[in-house]
């Protein structure tokens, strides 16, 4: 396919090391020294938080993705006002006795901006629906961040000397007259106050009838993968008239339409495969050198429904809203409105671990209707060692399943915990009958906080956690 190229004039984005402060309040917390419980659990403590603490909160500010880059020095958010902001982690928070995941901010830039679509009289949200980082080559970082709509590649560098001494040119930046010109000298670099670039590099326009929600770099670090509600694309990086279709579910009659793509991803290692999720609880693992078009998977998991607990909204509460490959490669991990479940792939009849994450929501599925919670997109992610995953909640819990010991915790991250030192408590929410001291009711729970969006450190035990406005940094407790 061939789309028009869309060209505008950027001016990069200078943005100086030192007024970098644009997310508001940030509490930074030295972390104690204390030895871990017998039992080998993980004990998690707060770190840091970035953004206010107001109870006043503008939409533009509510944290839409959560991103590390592949060391885990980089932290990158996107919100609704199609903002980035990226975190740098503290040299010395890595060093230190015990290491602090710490991170300041180190470049916020605006990324996209609200547009409308005047073909379709719609109007196009700036909100930043993901952000994929590529893998390192040289001293600058690059980033996709997509909207509904248009998929961007960013240069993130650094500036520290500038040129002086030019020629033709005086200090101000002004001609000077050839005539006054007496001879020639060599510009030197002089060093300068540390400047974060944000520039982009490359636009990916007009290839996307329906919202993306979807982008995924192939390990070939050269192309890289965009999915919509009904069809999937490959790009490469360096390409930004054309990409390729590699699936297309739309039916001839829309009428027919069953079930939409709700997210994909590349493999880790093996550049040729892909999976992509539905609605309707399936996920296909692709093959990209069995067909040009990827209609055909080579496999698809699926877990028979239990008829036992099917009802109204069966088909609602299977809708898978996230999928991510393990580490290693060797396992998909999958979220639905009710749980987690970790697949094998070599085994696509059923998954081999199920992890319930708010089953006491079963007898509020009504209710959750009536308010459109039930229609809510929950992400997951692996432990860096893939032996955890992690994924949220309402209330601002979120969840942790240690797949060794089988043990779960429910944690929150609210305001209360972001004192120095804190360990984080665990949760319990009692859905039923007396409840205890200790205990949360379900009635209880404030459903306009939630925990959407969740990011694990590549390599260390410290986790971002997203809450509407507010970024939680927790970190093991060494």
């Amino acid at each position: 396919m061939t789309f028009p190229i869309q060209t505008r004039a950027f001016k990069p984005l200078m943005i100086r090391q030192s007024s970098l402060t644009r997310l508001g309040s940030m509490l930074n917390t030295a972390v104690g020294h204390s030895k871990k419980p017998a039992n080998g659990e993980i004990q998690w403590c707060f770190s840091q938080v970035k953004g206010t603490l107001d109870d006043e909160i503008t939409e533009a500010d509510i944290i839409s993705c959560v991103e590390f880059n592949h060391d885990g020095d980089l932290l990158a958010t996107g919100d609704k006002g199609g903002r980035v902001v990226i975190f740098q982690r503290d040299p010395g928070s890595k060093t230190s006795v015990p290491k602090r995941g710490e991170y300041n901010v180190y470049s916020t830039f605006q990324s996209h901006e609200p547009e409308f679509d005047y073909l379709k009289s719609l109007e196009i949200e700036e909100k930043i629906n993901k952000i994929r980082w590529l893998r390192r080559k040289n001293p600058a970082h690059f980033l996709l961040s997509t909207n509904d709509k248009t998929i961007k590649l960013w240069k993130v560098s650094e500036r520290d000397k500038r040129a002086e001494g030019y020629n033709l040119k005086d200090e101000a930046g002004e001609m000077k007259d050839k005539g006054v010109l007496t001879g020639l000298r060599v510009p030197v670099l002089k060093p300068m106050e540390l400047m974060v670039e944000a520039s982009p590099r490359r636009i990916y326009a007009n290839a996307h009838t329906y919202h993306i929600n979807s982008i995924s770099v192939n390990s070939d670090a050269e192309t890289y993968l965009s999915a919509d509600d009904l069809r999937i694309n490959l790009w490469h990086l360096d390409i930004t008239d054309q990409s390729f279709n590699i699936v297309d579910i739309k039916p001839a009659n829309m009428e027919e339409l069953t079930e939409v793509i709700t997210a994909a991803e590349f493999h880790p290692t093996d550049c040729n495969h892909f999976v992509y999720s539905s609605s309707k609880g399936l996920i296909r693992l692709c093959d990209m050198r069995m067909a040009a078009l990827c209609d055909r998977h080579a496999k698809l998991f699926e877990e028979p429904e239990d008829p036992a607990n099917r009802s109204f909204f069966s088909e609602i509460i299977s809708s898978i809203s996230d999928v991510k490959f393990s580490r290693s490669g060797r396992y998909m991990l999958s979220r639905d409105y009710l749980s987690v479940k970790v697949w094998d792939l070599h085994m696509e009849t059923k998954p081999i671990e199920t992890y319930p994450v708010h089953e006491y929501l079963r007898s509020k599925l009504c209710s959750l209707y009536e308010n459109d919670c039930i229609f809510d997109k929950f992400e997951c992610c692996w432990g860096n060692n893939d032996q955890a995953v992690l994924t949220g909640s309402y209330n601002n819990f979120f969840r942790m399943f240690d797949r060794t010991s089988k043990r779960d915790v429910t944690l929150e991250a609210s305001r209360e915990i972001a004192r120095p030192k804190t360990t984080l408590k665990a949760k319990k929410i009692c859905s039923g009958g007396k409840r205890k001291k200790d205990e949360v009711s379900v009635d209880s729970l404030d459903f306009n906080k939630k925990i959407l969006h969740t990011a694990w450190h590549p390599t260390e035990n410290i986790i971002a956690v997203a809450a509407t406005n507010n970024l939680f940094i927790f970190q093991d407790k060494f």
